[in-house]
């Protein structure tokens, strides 16, 4: 079982409108409620990959009510700390070909609580036989949590990948003992490098040899349209996709985090588990509703997909 953490997760409201008129009314007749939070669309995608898979995280009020409903119609089993303080709404809205977005930062969570869900994600790994943890922190907690997530799932000799950004993915990496997979995009890691690193073979390879990535086993480097640039141990691989038509490209590094992580999960082999999360990352952005795939079309992008092993 796939165990998927999100620490921060949000109602996502969409409120498309034809013209955004500040200082004004703008009346909206059809709005789209989703679970939102990188780590629900890694659960929602394993899920429809009908892979065993347990979501957790931090939620609470009557906005944590409606999200363990949500997951709960969707057959997505859960298992949440719950906190008094009200989790997060983010607004999207949609007009004249942009999207405005409006988020909230969520509830500040007490060391206590810090604890308690350390208590919880550690029983829970009990049953675990892989972990994903995505996206931000929420306030409260130090950016080193990820890494005492870590520290727990290594002593259980449960592996994890981590789908985050900024100083808590810094801090993962800072430590001797790392994350088994992460996928950082070229921003993500010219932020943590503190150099520009381009898409460029020559570029990411170099960069992927950065001590900071040392005894990472699998380092899968996103790059849209362009596919993904890996490192597995000593090994580096292109992988390319087929061009498609993008319907909603949000969520689609979710979902490419789900197929790795039910790939890894099935010791499938190293092009398998290439293609199979590439596959996930495009089937996302060909549907409008983020986090969602349709597998009746799994096998025929699967086969588009071209892995090459880099000298």
């Amino acid at each position: 079982m796939i165990l998927a953490v999100t620490m921060n997760p949000s109602v996502d409201i969409s409120y498309p409108v034809d013209r955004f008129k500040l200082d004004n009314v703008n009346r909206v007749e059809t709005v789209r409620k989703t679970a939102g939070g990188k780590g629900l669309n890694v659960a929602r995608v394993i899920a429809q990959m009908e892979e065993g898979v347990l979501s957790t995280g931090v939620l609470g009020g009557t906005i944590g009510d409606y999200i363990v409903q949500e997951l709960n119609k969707s057959n997505i089993p859960n298992d949440f700390l719950r906190i008094e303080k009200e989790s997060r709404n983010c607004i999207a809205i949609l007009h004249e070909g942009m999207q405005t977005e409006i988020l909230e930062s969520g509830p500040t969570l007490s060391k206590e609580e810090g604890t308690d869900f350390l208590e919880k994600f550690e029983f829970l790994l009990t049953t675990a036989s892989l972990v994903t943890i995505s996206g931000s922190l929420p306030k409260g907690l130090p950016t080193n949590f990820y890494h005492k997530m870590l520290e727990i799932s290594r002593k259980k000799g449960t592996p994890v990948i981590v789908d985050s950004s900024g100083e808590s993915l810094k801090q993962v990496l800072l430590y001797e003992k790392k994350p088994f997979a992460i996928k950082p995009n070229t921003a993500e890691l010219s932020q943590l490098l503190g150099i520009e690193v381009e898409d460029g073979i020559i570029d990411l390879k170099q960069a992927l040899n950065h001590e900071l990535f040392q005894g990472v086993e699998w380092i899968v480097v996103s790059m849209g349209g362009k596919g993904a640039f890996v490192r597995h141990g000593d090994d580096y691989y292109q992988v390319t996709i087929p061009k498609i038509d993008v319907v909603n490209p949000v969520g689609s590094g979710d979902a490419t985090v789900a197929g790795l992580a039910v790939a890894l999960n099935r010791n499938q082999t190293v092009e398998s588990v290439l293609k199979t999360a590439m596959t996930t990352g495009m089937l996302n952005t060909m549907e409008s509703r983020t986090g969602y795939i349709n597998i009746n079309k799994f096998k025929q992008y699967f086969d588009f997909v071209k892995v090459e092993k880099i000298d």
